[in-house]
């Protein structure tokens, strides 16, 4: 580590140029790698959310380069950043290189651990460094005021003079080291919503001893056992009491978080066939940016698959020198090569999820290069195409998650000839490899028409279905059946639909009952439509609601789209399934997504949730004037998301000049019909005279709200998404019950 804090000479490559020495370095809280020097400044770090450090010239950068012109044992790629950019460097020996990936690859896991007590402490001591702009190790009276101003704190002169005052406990008065600016911190970040809960549960004194810790957790947080795991650790003093610090540390620890702990691992049925669950997918997954000019890079299959997806996209065309390609066809995307993908989905398919991969592959070779695309999957793949071990051939249902556990599936389009060499017995045959079909119906009216019909079967050949079939678009398969496959028993259920939300969106308008059936027999892929050019991402939750399963997203493209597909899979560990509420996934039943009552006779469930206050709102990213801008005036906006009948969004009044600690205390009351479908969305917003600007999120499925949303209730902090350090957090409690009619007017009481 203290070789990393030096630092060292590190040729950074870039583009086809020679590559730009620079100077890197750990810097010295151990959270970032900077490097010097750089147009970016303060800007040219690599910070610890990184999803890998690897040894060698491996990544896409690298290859731009001629095979001899670096060492291998000298070059690393630093992998980072939410759309997983690499930062590629050239050490100047071998030893060097070892260094850093040997500390960087430390550095990571030991983050991945910390608790929020020492992140909150690195945040306080980062802050401190920024804040200190002459670099005396202490922060003068007018940096404190700087520093606040960035913070959002609007305290009167003589208020933030006397705190300082009373904080300068040291020989060298007029300024805070960084033990007094702690102090300080302390006192202007006390929680009057956390003290004067703690004083009505300690009879008025200012600690909180085991008993009445353990009567608040019972009574607010519906926890009945009081021990080390659930406050987090020992308490404070030998007499083990908690002081108000205390007290709001553990509030704001992971045990006081919104989000149910349980969830953050798989914790629901995964025994259940496939069609039974949600599965996070990805469309054009191997696009940077939108679907004309951007670039394709393997790493985006690696950032898809560390963020739980679990069916990519692979658009596969002729190469140069026999080696098919991937991009997207007929635009000035730029192209990859398709074993590179393979290798990279070889390598990051199960380092998240040991949940099955879906290979969703478009195919637009001829039939050399498809030889070539079969050679490249059972060299790359092996063993996780082998489904020997799995049961398909007695059961006319998908086999589930946990049995496909390791393996890679693909779905491919079908052709008549397809079929009959799939289904041919092979005498050579050494491994089962499952191959999915899937037709991409263009044509809505058919659609409609088979439907309507009870008997329908996709895969039957008397109904005729009009698919846009290419030239060759099996070879690749019967190749690899040839070599390996055998399929039996062929029924619809082994089938996959394809279709464009324009079509999808149609269906929903006119027939979306017989939609849902289609989804509980067999697997559907929705995916943009071909308009949305700009990577744009539709919302999910309709296709959701009517139980489709693969939900195509532009991983690439930001926003509220994308963070209601986060949420979704959150629930279930980001393993990249959920299991459908039974209503959805159940042949039986009278459910309707679209009516206006979806579930007839079924009582709504009641949330009344209460917004208390907020901690450390940053400014708009996108503020004209940045850190030294206005200070913020927030408000809150909730929102239920889920069947047509249960959306609807409310919010808070506008704090004006405060985002440091905003009081709100306004109470919400949401009656939900289904909240085993629906999300809760918090929106943090920047009132303007002209409009608002957006500065945070948090997205949580119902269900996943802690500690669970069936007859429970608390006080929780929301932490808005993205934003690192200590804060910021929203603050509330909530109190929910199943079976509330909402027309009795019931209402609980927080």
């Amino acid at each position: 580590m203290c070789s990393m804090q030096t630092g060292s000479h590190m040729t950074k490559l870039k583009g086809k140029k020679k590559g730009l020495l620079r100077f890197f370095y750990l810097d010295e809280h151990k959270s970032c790698v900077r490097w010097r020097p750089s147009r970016k400044q303060d800007r040219a770090k690599s910070e610890w959310e990184t999803d890998d450090v690897i040894k060698g010239k491996k990544s896409e950068m690298f290859r731009r380069y001629a095979d001899n012109r670096f060492d291998p044992n000298c070059c690393f790629s630093i992998y980072y950043g939410e759309r997983v950019r690499s930062l590629d460097l050239v050490s100047t020996n071998s030893e060097e290189a070892r260094t850093w990936v040997t500390g960087l690859k430390y550095l990571m896991a030991g983050i991945s651990d910390e608790d929020s007590l020492a992140r909150s402490l690195t945040w306080l001591q980062q802050t401190f460094s920024e804040a200190d702009k002459n670099g005396d190790g202490t922060l003068s009276i007018s940096e404190v005021h700087q520093l606040l101003h960035k913070l959002n704190v609007n305290l009167p002169k003589q208020k933030v003079r006397q705190m300082f005052q009373e904080a300068d406990t040291d020989e060298n008065q007029g300024s805070l080291a960084f033990e007094e600016f702690c102090s300080f911190y302390k006192m202007i970040s006390t929680r009057r919503d956390l003290y004067l809960i703690m004083i009505s549960y300690s009879n008025q004194k200012e600690v909180l001893d085991l008993q009445d810790l353990a009567h608040f957790l019972e009574n607010e947080q519906k926890v009945n056992t009081l021990t080390c795991a659930v406050i987090g650790g020992p308490l404070e003093g030998a007499q083990r009491f908690f002081f108000s610090v205390g007290f709001t540390n553990y509030m704001r620890s992971p045990a006081g978080d919104v989000f149910n702990p349980e969830h953050q691992q798989v914790n629901q049925d995964m025994t259940q066939p496939l069609n039974s669950y949600f599965i996070a997918t990805s469309h054009n997954t191997y696009l940077t940016g939108d679907q004309l000019l951007s670039q394709s890079r393997v790493e985006m299959y690696a950032y898809v698959l560390q963020a739980g997806c679990r069916c990519v996209e692979v658009d596969c065309w002729d190469g140069p020198d026999g080696e098919p390609i991937i991009h997207h066809g007929y635009t000035l995307t730029s192209k990859i090569l398709f074993r590179d993908v393979i290798e990279t989905i070889n390598k990051h398919a199960f380092t998240k999820s040991q949940y099955p991969v879906i290979l969703s592959i478009e195919n637009h070779c001829t039939v050399p290069q498809q030889k070539r695309m079969a050679q490249c999957l059972t060299e790359v793949l092996q063993d996780k195409l082998d489904l020997s071990n799995v049961n398909v051939h007695e059961t006319k249902k998908l086999p589930s998650p946990e049995s496909l556990k390791g393996k890679v599936l693909v779905k491919v389009m079908s052709s008549v000839d397809l079929k009959k060499n799939l289904r041919r017995k092979n005498e050579h045959k050494q491994k089962n490899v499952w191959v999915f079909f899937f037709f991409r119906e263009r044509n809505f009216l058919r659609i409609w028409t088979l439907m309507q019909r009870k008997e329908t079967c996709l895969m039957k050949t008397k109904h005729k279905v009009n698919v846009n079939i290419r030239q060759h678009p099996s070879y690749v398969w019967r190749t690899v059946g040839s070599i390996h496959v055998s399929v039996t028993g062929f029924t619809n259920s082994w089938q996959v639909s394809s279709l464009d939300e324009t079509v999808v969106n149609q269906i929903l308008q006119l027939k979306p009952a017989q939609l849902l059936r289609l989804n509980q027999r067999q697997l559907l892929r929705v995916y943009p439509s071909n308009y949305r050019v700009d990577s744009s991402n539709f919302n999910p939750q309709p296709y959701w609601n009517s139980g489709c399963h693969m939900v195509a997203m532009n991983y690439q493209t930001e926003g509220r789209m994308l963070e209601l597909n986060q949420a979704k899979f959150s629930s279930n560990g980001n393993c990249g399934y959920t299991l459908k509420p039974k209503c959805v996934f159940l042949l039986s039943g009278s459910f309707n997504p679209t009516s206006e009552d979806p579930l007839p006779g079924h009582k709504k469930t009641q949330l009344v949730l209460k917004v208390i206050s907020g901690q450390q709102l940053p400014k708009p990213k996108d503020s004209m004037f940045g850190d030294r801008g206005e200070i913020i005036d927030p408000f809150v906006e909730v929102e239920i998301i889920g069947l047509p009948v249960d959306c609807t969004k409310q919010q808070t009044r506008v704090v004006d000049d405060n985002g440091f600690n905003p009081m709100w205390e306004e109470t919400f009351i949401f009656n939900v019909l289904m909240p085993q479908i629906a999300l809760v969305r918090f929106q943090v917003w920047d009132h303007d005279p002209i409009g608002r600007d957006f500065i945070g999120q948090r997205t949580i499925a119902f269900s996943s709200l802690m500690p669970g949303f069936m007859l429970s209730s608390g006080y929780r902090h929301v932490y808005l998404e993205g934003m690192s350090g200590a804060g910021p957090v929203l603050s509330v409690c909530w109190d929910t019950a199943e079976g509330r009619d909402a027309a009795e007017g019931d209402e609980s009481s927080v």
